[in-house]
């Protein structure tokens, strides 16, 4: 369909690769049950002036990506005026709040799922769902080169390696980061060969690490990455991350990693209360085991992330344990993501009555 329309809210490569973006992306970069109120009433003029517009546009079909909270509302008004709705990543329906499926039933004609026990999920409870994989999966080696990863940060390859990853938003980074930088001293008492880096995604991240750099006074070989997230955890022995889509990143890479997060205290306090699975990190959910060692809230300790690092690096029967089944998880996960993704769109949009080419 080279004459295909598309418009929406984007971010940058979505405008690059020729989305009109009707809206900035950054409105939507909003996460936590606390942190969200404080930008609700922007978000809800946002979703009624998205409705109004592709109502009246009428587009041939739908796509709404992720932003389960802003895009199911939107996509059960789109549905109800009759224009074909196809949801993309599904809500974490399985983890919490699992009466959200019925809204999702009502409000989609099928959702793409990332992951296979989602699809299992959905089908369990009678709605159109079809596992597409994960892009990521597609676009990362087998076997990604360390040495290579290290000459193209302009690192020395001599020594070990830790990669730090506190986070992608500034709250994460503010909220982890100074254990992260305890946690990486702690380390270099007992091992002084160790190195450190830190990619951080935005100037307002890295400037909230270099804050908490100073403000724990703690004096590292570090160095720190504007973005290059990926690089530097395929560079790294061992891999100290926030929970998030940067686990499934260090899975694909095949790099020992332990995983933390930290949230607002009244988020906490509700999670623990709806949450119905036993993991939060992505690995343990695809491997449906405690692949990876997870520290929440108040566990993110000094000590317990310092001796799990510690551990990631001389546990060979363990490390060897956790590649065997980040190789499997990989292959489960590639399929052509994009591709199965793009032609279910295109399914879709022709079961549609003749429209614009939107």
């Amino acid at each position: 369909m080279p004459d295909a329309v598309f418009e929406g809210i984007a971010g940058p490569r979505m405008q690059a690769a020729g989305c009109v973006s009707l809206a900035p992306m950054e409105q939507l970069s909003v996460m936590g049950l606390a942190e969200v109120l404080g930008h609700l009433p922007g978000l809800l003029a946002l979703r009624r002036r998205m409705r109004r517009h592709f109502i009246t546009e009428r587009p041939d079909i739908f796509i709404g990506v992720d932003a389960p909270d802003f895009n199911l509302g939107l996509e059960r008004r789109l549905k109800q005026a009759g224009i074909p709705v196809l949801h993309y990543v599904s809500p974490s329906v399985w983890a919490w709040r699992q009466y959200r499926v019925r809204k999702i039933a009502a409000s989609t004609d099928c959702i793409l799922t990332l992951f296979p026990f989602e699809e299992r999920f959905y089908h369990d409870h009678d709605v159109q769902a079809r596992f597409v994989g994960h892009p990521l999966a597609d676009h990362i080696a087998d076997n990604v080169d360390r040495q290579q990863a290290r000459d193209h940060l302009q690192l020395d390859h001599a020594g070990t390696l830790v990669a730090l990853l506190p986070g992608s938003r500034v709250g994460e980074v503010r909220r982890l980061a100074p254990d992260f930088i305890r946690a990486a001293a702690w380390c270099a008492g007992q091992r002084p060969d160790l190195r450190f880096v830190v990619p951080l995604a935005t100037p307002r991240c890295r400037q909230a690490f270099e804050q908490a750099l100073a403000d724990v006074g703690a004096d590292l070989p570090l160095t720190l990455l504007d973005g290059q997230g990926l690089e530097a955890m395929a560079a790294a022995d061992a891999v100290l991350l926030a929970s998030g889509t940067a686990t499934l990143e260090c899975l694909l890479l095949k790099r020992p990693m332990a995983v933390a997060y930290r949230v607002a205290p009244l988020t906490y306090q509700l999670a623990r209360r709806l949450v119905r699975i036993g993991y939060f990190s992505l690995p343990n959910l695809l491997a449906d085991r405690p692949l990876v060692r997870e520290f929440i809230q108040h566990a993110v300790t000094t000590e317990n992330l310092g001796r799990e690092l510690l551990a990631l690096l001389a546990d060979t029967r363990r490390i060897a344990d956790m590649m065997e089944q980040f190789n499997r998880i990989h292959a489960t996960l590639r399929r052509g993501a994009s591709q199965v993704a793009a032609d279910t769109v295109l399914q879709m949009a022709g079961r549609g009555e003749a429209g614009n080419g939107h």
